[in-house]
């Protein structure tokens, strides 16, 4: 696949993180015309630029030196972007994060109503009706104001440099034991406002803690390695674009040291909420001056059951998280607790000391 396309990346060199392209099938380290991902996507370094630089070719690397492919970014999150994902919401608040009342909550919402919700869209006459007449009873949500009303739900899944990569272990809060991993395309935006890549990530989820309160959604999203993104950016062209993404599908396995494997897959085309509506949602009154990369809601809503029928899903250390979108890549993980995973600690004043020892900030 990677003979096809253009694609950039971030690996763990001797000296310390670089900036790679590849094209045509061939890995070039460019990080002495490009330092880090932040200058292409802020416009100091175009991508012609990139690909006409006469750096030296390298093999492809090796697993344990991937790195996530944003740098100075914020990382970014839209959710209840699926119809599936809105129910398994619903589910979570009204379970209170409690899985063992999940299915049962499962079936009671799985009515005429959810039914007529799947075709509705998010902002439309006919959604804002059903909004008014669900709050004259009591019965609306903050999932479904997020799921049907004009404006998405957008948050903050990490902060520049906090991501993990391709062959790392995810981390899961002690705390936690209803979890889930939620396959993802991530978009990739400049700084000007324009989705100019696209990559493949895991929002990590804790169901238990988010289902306890919406407010605890910074608790249940934002936790040392709970943000996967890779393997790299695939760059978009005439071939490889929104248009084309809208129509991918996204496919995860999960497999387990106690034997259970599941795979499904799942569709794009069933986004609520366009990606070019959520780019202009991301950018309204907002600035990302070194871009932004958005994870664009997970099609895939874990209900499988892992050990007790009824009881649905939950990771187990060791899981092994693999994520494929066909025209990007396959973003591949494990999963372990928070304590028993490295500290982040390279962070922005890191990176940047790094790159000043290496010579490669006087552009």
């Amino acid at each position: 696949m990677l003979s096809e396309g253009k694609y950039l990346a971030r690996v763990q060199g001797p000296e310390g993180p670089c900036v790679t392209y590849c094209e045509g099938g061939i890995w070039r380290d460019v990080t002495a015309v490009c330092p880090t991902i932040g200058h292409w996507l802020s416009g100091a370094v175009s991508l012609d630029a990139i690909r006409s630089s006469g750096t030296k070719n390298i093999d492809v690397p090796a697993p344990r030196d991937w790195l996530a492919p944003s740098d100075l970014q914020p990382i970014k999150a839209f959710g209840v972007t699926f119809v599936s994902s809105l129910l398994e919401r619903l589910v979570e608040e009204l379970a209170k994060g409690n899985e063992s009342d999940a299915n049962d909550v499962r079936l009671w919402l799985d009515t005429e109503l959810m039914k007529k919700i799947q075709t509705m869209i998010p902002g439309s006459d006919e959604a804002l009706r059903l909004r008014e007449s669900m709050l004259e009873i009591g019965q609306w949500s903050p999932y479904l104001e997020v799921g049907l009303g004009k404006d998405p739900e957008v948050f903050t899944k990490c902060p520049p440099m906090a991501a993990l990569g391709h062959g790392s272990r995810a981390g899961l809060l002690t705390d936690s034991s209803w979890n889930n991993p939620e396959s993802e395309l991530v978009l990739v935006c400049d700084g000007s406002g324009n989705a100019v890549g696209a990559s493949i990530g895991n929002d990590v989820n804790l169901r238990d803690i988010e289902g306890r309160s919406a407010l605890l959604l910074g608790r249940a999203k934002d936790n040392r390695g709970s943000c996967v993104i890779g393997p790299w950016i695939r760059v978009f062209d005439d071939n490889f674009n929104l248009q084309s993404l809208s129509t991918e599908s996204v496919t995860l396995e999960v497999s387990g040291e106690d034997g259970f494997v599941v795979t499904e897959t799942a569709s794009l085309k069933g986004i609520s909420r366009g990606f070019t509506a959520l780019v202009d949602a991301l950018f309204d009154q907002h600035d990302y001056p070194d871009g932004v990369f958005a994870f664009t809601g997970s099609p895939i809503a874990p209900t499988w059951d892992r050990e007790t029928p009824g009881l649905g899903f939950t990771h187990r250390e060791g899981d092994r998280i693999r994520i494929t979108i066909p025209s990007i890549g396959t973003l591949e993980h494990t999963v372990d607790r928070c304590p028993q995973i490295p500290e982040w600690r390279f962070g922005l004043r890191e990176l940047f000391d790094n790159l000043a020892r290496r010579g490669l900030l006087d552009l």
